[in-house]
């Protein structure tokens, strides 16, 4: 159980993501925004999708994010930091995230075709994971489905 002022302070920043997410969807990406916040309540990174932009599969708002925060330290285990991200993030994020020792990451909506951090997998806590977070889910939630699901509606992919 959070308490309230952790919920506010995870709410924040959610909010933060999903501008983010808004902006990439605007741009024609799959909107779904990430920021990393240090140990002091500071943003290292932000990012949205970018893999239509780049031409790149890897350019989840997750990935970018981590690369840009640890280039940002000069320093890859990004410990104390808790990354947002408005989608429960995929196998490659999740393994990112690992990778990169998060201390924790709090996501907005589920996944339930690709979600590896609770709904399909649960990548932090599986035998093969050299590294554990919590992983706290449904912040804003709500909001951050019904911006997927509109944009789908209005972006049909084949």
């Amino acid at each position: 159980m959070i308490t309230q002022a952790e919920y506010q302070r995870h709410y924040h920043w959610m909010q933060k993501a999903i501008a983010l997410a808004k902006v990439a969807g605007q741009s024609g990406e799959i909107p779904v925004g990430a920021v990393i916040v240090d140990g002091k309540n500071q943003c290292l990174a932000q990012s949205g999708n970018c893999k239509e932009k780049t031409q790149d599969p890897t350019a989840h708002a997750e990935i970018l994010v981590i690369r840009a925060a640890s280039q940002m330290r000069q320093d890859w285990h990004l410990q104390d930091c808790t990354l947002y991200v408005t989608l429960e993030p995929c196998p490659m994020c999740a393994g990112a995230m690992i990778h990169s020792r998060l201390k924790q990451v709090v996501y907005g909506a589920d996944d339930p075709k690709t979600g590896a951090l609770r709904s399909m997998a649960n990548f932090p806590d599986a035998p093969f994971s050299n590294h554990s977070f919590p992983v706290l889910g449904g912040i804003a939630a709500m909001e951050c489905r019904q911006l997927l699901q509109n944009w789908f509606q209005h972006n049909c992919r084949p």
